[in-house]
């Protein structure tokens, strides 16, 4: 026969009510069972995710944002899980990234070609003056970031670096160390070559 406890709380599904505030609890009753409720963002694999992600990301939004901003997205880490399983979503994602460099640099250029105005305030000593101009600074600010950011993502194409080079699969090109010795000789060899052409 089942165990009865007095219990001055509710009873369970387990728990039977003999009167009110006893209980009774059967001994070997499994312990209530938690509903799972299933929490946070997805993390199995969706290639229509993938897809759209794809896009954006040669639209030139950054991965973060794009799983931020879109609902029952999972989260950016899980992206990069996904990548490393995946090398064909690798190899589409570095594909979309390429291209949405691209879409930055133009965005540069709308930028550059696009007036943008706002309010200036000065404050001088007859109180507050207020001007609409054409916000370069802010401007400026927006093409430097994202120049500064493509030469970073990609600075074959966007850094600043200078470098002479042959050509691909061709000689190497050849330099020679001008000492100070070795130039003095060059000019008095270039001295010599133009005395016994003027005798």
């Amino acid at each position: 026969m089942p165990e009865t406890k007095p219990k001055t709380r509710k009873a369970t599904r387990q728990e039977k009510i003999i009167k009110p505030g006893v209980y009774e609890t059967p001994v070997d009753a499994p312990a209530p069972a938690k509903a799972h409720k299933k929490t946070g963002r997805p993390s199995k694999y969706d290639p229509e995710i993938a897809r759209i992600i794809c896009e954006q990301l040669s639209e030139g939004v950054p991965l973060r944002q794009i799983c931020r901003d879109n609902d029952g997205f999972p989260a950016w880490r899980t992206v990069y899980d996904w990548m490393g399983k995946d090398k064909a979503l690798s190899a589409s994602i570095a594909r979309a990234r390429d291209i949405g460099y691209d879409a930055l640099a133009e965005e540069c250029l709308l930028i550059a070609d696009t007036v943008q105005f706002g309010q200036k305030q000065v404050m001088t000593d007859e109180g507050t003056a207020t001007t609409i101009e054409d916000m370069l600074g802010h401007r400026k600010l927006q093409i430097e970031t994202r120049l500064k950011l493509l030469a970073k993502f990609h600075p074959t194409k966007y850094g600043d670096r200078v470098a002479i080079e042959g050509v691909e699969g061709g000689a190497s090109i050849k330099t020679e160390d001008l000492t100070t010795t070795r130039l003095f000789d060059i000019i008095r060899n270039m001295e010599m070559k133009t005395r016994v052409g003027s005798a």
